[in-house]
């Protein structure tokens, strides 16, 4: 079992930041890849961006130059910097954990709302 708590979401700016961190309940090492993704309402869940165990990045066209993604093994924490943001990645964001061993299973956070104004 892998538990995730997304925090760091909030109302701002066009042109704004935010930092989202998503605190996993063991050893990063232990989970092949971490991700990032939001739903808007009315639009299917897309992926954000993505991170494997071995440090290796993946980002969605939408968000490539603008969000970082990155963990920090020590403190089993995800984060997804987000710079430049634009109204259109107004979204609830959520926390993802991959694991393939001994069974493949996906976990969810409860996920975290950002809000860009224009």
């Amino acid at each position: 079992q892998v538990q995730l708590v997304e925090s760091g979401g909030g109302l701002v700016q066009a042109g704004g930041s935010l930092r989202l961190s998503c605190v996993v309940s063991r050893s990063i090492f232990s989970i092949n890849v971490m991700g990032w993704y939001r739903q808007a309402p009315g639009k299917q869940r897309e992926l954000v961006a993505t991170i494997t165990s071995g440090g290796i990045t993946n980002y969605a066209d939408s968000v490539k130059g603008r969000f970082t993604i990155s963990a920090d093994n020590v403190k089993n924490t995800v984060y997804l910097q987000m710079n430049s943001l634009k109204p259109e990645d107004t979204a609830v964001y959520y926390c993802n954990a991959l694991v393939t061993r001994p069974t493949i299973d996906r976990y969810w956070g409860q996920g975290t709302q950002v809000t860009v104004s224009s």
